[in-house]
């Protein structure tokens, strides 16, 4: 079985003289191909998912054995994409219509349409989409070192809690790391930022001007209007080869929290658990935990849960760092619960508490070096 996800790929397949039999046709249209496919038999197990298919060539196809899946003309949202989502595609037409008529904000709305809850087939739907971006975030980060910044969403732009997350990110991204977060607005926008930004002086000049709309609340418009204008002049700017990648992991499950732009790629998913579960296992160079609310706690502790389960004679576990020593052990005291559980075990040595963002990067390798902003 092979994925084809380009046209130039199904004509290699078709030119090459092999049988289609097997392949995986996704998210094509195949109205300039249709001539070609209708000349061939060999389709058994040959399956479609999404894209454009004329009637006749449905028929055709399902007649030698192939799976046509259908979608929904009304779907928000292409179950079958295989990419990942740009900041400019969930926001089209922001400036024109305003947020709620927004991809992003109907997406959000077929996800908390009860009605459509009880439709078995918009709940498959929604599981294919999930899985078609589980699929294009694996290729994205393949063979890439992870590390995962997690945090509130009520960090507001134009502090200085804002501004040292963002050079967080960017110290990240400068030593070649993937940065990735949960996408939304806040201490996430922040590590996402930093780590889309080419150098310090443009990250310092997209901070000043992110000042200027400092929270997505109550005007989402007007927070996402301003980061899609730095995102676009972050875009002119210089690209600084060896970067990190900047990805984004949200989820319109928290309809309140709006994406931010500052990704490379997005991926967002209707269902929060299969967005945690993935988001996290995709960690492989470590987790730094800012301040944060229950969100926050709940991926420490889901986090943490993996590394309780741990072999033994696994190999050492990527750290789980929090940062801010009074949040995490007054504010929220999520630190003695956390040494209690680790106690004894594989992850004692992969747990830290430290007091700022400096103190956390000298544990990640490879930026142990690195400061903010270097």
């Amino acid at each position: 079985m092979r994925e084809i996800q380009s046209v130039d790929a199904l004509d290699a397949a078709i030119d090459s003289g092999d049988s289609l039999a097997g392949l995986r046709l996704q998210d094509l249209d195949l109205d300039d191909r249709e001539a070609a496919l209708l000349r061939r038999t060999d389709l058994e197990g040959l399956v479609v998912l999404g894209g454009r298919t004329s009637d006749v060539l449905a028929h055709h196809l399902r007649l030698h054995g192939a799976l046509v899946f259908p979608t929904d003309p009304h779907a928000p949202v292409d179950p079958y994409r295989s990419t990942l989502y740009q900041a400019h595609e969930l926001y089209a037409g922001l400036a024109q219509h305003g947020y709620d008529a927004t991809p992003d904000a109907r997406a959000h709305r077929w996800s908390a349409d009860a009605d459509l809850g009880h439709d078995a087939f918009v709940t498959l739907l929604r599981a294919i989409h999930d899985d078609s971006i589980s699929d294009a975030l694996t290729e994205v980060l393949a063979g890439s070192p992870v590390v995962g910044v997690m945090g509130g969403h009520g960090l507001r732009r134009g502090t200085a809690e804002y501004a040292a997350a963002a050079r967080l990110g960017h110290s990240l991204a400068s030593a070649g790391l993937t940065v990735a977060t949960g996408g939304g607005p806040g201490a996430m926008e922040a590590a996402n930022l930093g780590a889309f930004a080419r150098s310090p002086a443009a990250l310092d000049g997209a901070l000043r001007e992110l000042g200027t709309a400092p929270g997505y609340l109550p005007d989402v418009g007007a927070w996402a209007s301003a980061g899609l204008a730095v995102h676009d002049d972050l875009v002119r700017g210089e690209c600084v080869p060896g970067r990190g990648a900047s990805i984004g992991i949200p989820t319109w499950f928290y309809g309140h929290e709006p994406p931010n732009a500052f990704c490379t790629g997005i991926a967002k998913y209707f269902s929060n658990a299969v967005r945690e579960d993935g988001l996290l296992a995709r960690c492989t160079a470590g987790i730094i935990v800012l301040p944060g609310a229950a969100g926050t706690v709940q991926e420490v502790f889901q986090a943490a849960t993996r590394l309780y389960y741990s072999p033994d004679a696994a190999p050492a576990p990527p750290p789980l760092v929090l940062v801010d020593h009074a949040h995490w052990t007054r504010t929220l005291p999520v630190w003695p619960a956390l040494r209690a559980l680790a106690r004894g075990r594989a992850m004692q040595d992969a747990v830290h508490l430290v007091a700022d963002v400096d103190e956390a990067l000298a544990l990640l390798s490879p930026p142990r070096a690195l400061g903010p902003g270097k």
